[in-house]
């Protein structure tokens, strides 16, 4: 299968295209990155070098592309860290073209705008764009628990009002919802929920919650579900198998002591996790 990944991109470290694009291909799946920004390091250190490219840029990375004439074979588009609004546009404009040519290609959107604590971090103009024009447009999405709220207009606390909330996005256009970072009222504190939403079934992963903070797991966990869910397109199976290997990489990370997700050296941890956890429909 080939994906075409639109995101940020870091030459230090693993978020963004850093962080999707090898997760993916250690899963045997071809990778078409396109870079939405190109940073020294993630912007998590406070200081960082390098530029957000424009909407232009990947309109005409998508053209040589296109002049290839393989656009046809393209199985998915994955998105994250846009940078810019005009990006977006760009990003749903080649969501359009790639459907022109193979109309079974579907759009994983991981509608990256903030989080829990540190609420909205990016640029004015991208959560309306998110919201009104990436959502609608995708096939899967992938917020955390603070996205979904925000894209919903809501403040869910209880697993009903979270269902809700994930209807709401539903609504927009996406058939396949994942919620990550999920704590709800029943939400042990040593405990993390992921839930998978697809039509009308939600099911639940609860792993144990780690002691570190690390930038790119988000990427890696939009990647390996979108990955595992083309295959079959369960999303319960694609939950199970992408939460076993992020928690497997984070265990890795924290065990390491690292500032930065071992993507590489836990490798193993992508295709043969060491964990299994429970999915469970809720």
């Amino acid at each position: 299968m080939n994906v075409l990944s639109i995101q940020s991109h870091v030459v230090y470290g693993h978020v963004g295209n850093a962080s999707a694009v090898f997760a993916l291909q250690r899963l045997g799946l071809e990778v078409w990155p396109v870079h939405t920004v190109q940073f020294s390091n993630h912007t998590g250190y406070g200081s960082w070098r390098g530029r957000v490219y424009d909407g232009q840029s990947v309109d005409e990375l998508l053209e040589g592309v296109a002049d290839r004439g393989v656009l046809g074979s393209c199985d998915a588009v994955l998105s994250g860290y846009l940078g810019s609004a005009d990006v977006g546009h760009a990003v749903v404009g080649a969501v359009q073209r790639v459907r022109q040519a193979n109309p079974d290609a579907v759009y994983c959107c991981d509608p990256v705008m903030g989080d829990t604590g540190r609420g909205v971090f990016v640029r004015p103009g991208i959560p309306e764009l998110m919201a009104e024009v990436a959502v609608p447009a995708a096939d899967l999405v992938t917020p955390n628990h603070f996205e979904l709220d925000l894209l919903a207009g809501t403040t869910s606390r209880t697993l009903v009002a979270v269902k809700d909330a994930v209807a709401a996005v539903q609504a927009r256009g996406p058939r396949t919802v994942l919620t990550t970072s999920l704590v709800v009222e029943d939400t042990p504190d040593d405990a993390v929920d992921l839930l998978a939403s697809q039509d009308g079934r939600h099911v639940r992963v609860r792993t144990p919650r780690l002691g570190l903070s690390v930038n790119g797991a988000g990427d890696a966990i939009a990647a390996l579900f979108l990955a595992h869910w083309l295959r079959d397109r369960d999303a319960g199976a694609a939950l199970g198998a992408a939460a076993a290997s992020v928690f497997g990489l984070l265990a890795r990370t924290e065990q390491a002591g690292s500032r930065e997700l071992l993507l590489v050296a836990a490798q193993e941890e992508l295709v043969r996790p060491s964990w299994t956890f429970r999915v469970e429909e809720v």
